[in-house]
């Protein structure tokens, strides 16, 4: 995600399973890749990690390792424990022959622990759990599109149609997200999304519809309704 657009997406059917996305992933130097424990596969992370590209994971709960040492941290931010270490597991140690940073963490609000594998050692201990929090950010974006860019039916059934349909809601997202960032304008996404609805075949700017608000009332709720009687 880049703010709240996002800069790479995979339509795919249902039988994929979700980490073999990153087999399709050009991973770019210096990135953060956020992903929940369905993502957690150490050969997958290993080429992600030689290629530069820096992940934080949630830990499966079968994890074996040895901790090589710890580092400090402060147990009233809710961190547990900042280890090196390295992976013990047969196959987990094959897959993935290096050092790797395991951060404890737990969530006063939800109260929940997380444990928390990545590759970079260098960001301080409770950056590692908040870049995690973003990691929701792609989970409010699937709900904006499922409320409202909805999708009741398909105007196809093969394949191509679902996924044309699919990219096209993408894409209303996506340039509404575009349009709101670059007019710096305060309203919410959905509002957006109404008023540019219901003013398609009006003859203005997009500034001028989405800032002046005499317009929007003037324009919006009277001009564009037809008149049956002249009263």
């Amino acid at each position: 995600m880049l703010g709240s657009i996002p800069t790479f997406i995979e339509i795919t059917d249902g039988s994929v399973h979700d980490v073999n996305i990153l087999d399709v992933l050009i991973p770019e130097p210096g990135s953060y890749y956020i992903m929940d424990r369905a993502y957690t596969d150490y050969k997958r992370l290993y080429r992600l990690n030689k290629e530069l590209g820096y992940f934080i994971v949630r830990a499966k709960k079968n994890l074996k390792f040895k901790r090589l040492y710890s580092n400090k941290v402060d147990k009233s931010t809710g961190l547990r424990c900042d280890q090196v270490v390295k992976l013990s597991g047969y196959n987990q140690k094959k897959d993935y022959p290096e050092t790797i940073r395991r951060v404890k963490f737990f969530d006063a609000e939800n109260e929940k622990m997380f444990v928390f594998l990545t590759n970079n050692f260098e960001i301080p201990t409770f950056t590692v759990a908040l870049l995690y929090k973003n990691r929701w950010k792609i989970e409010l974006f699937f709900k904006w599109i499922k409320q409202h860019l909805k999708i009741k039916s398909f105007y196809g059934t093969s394949l191509n149609a679902v996924k044309t349909q699919i990219w096209i809601s993408i894409s209303v997202y996506v340039m509404i997200a575009i349009i709101k960032k670059t007019l710096k304008i305060e309203m919410s996404l959905y509002k957006i999304l109404q008023i540019l609805s219901v003013s398609v075949f009006e003859k203005v700017s997009i500034l001028r519809l989405l800032t002046e608000s005499n317009y929007r009332t003037e324009r919006l709720h009277d001009s564009n309704q037809l008149i049956l009687f002249d009263l």
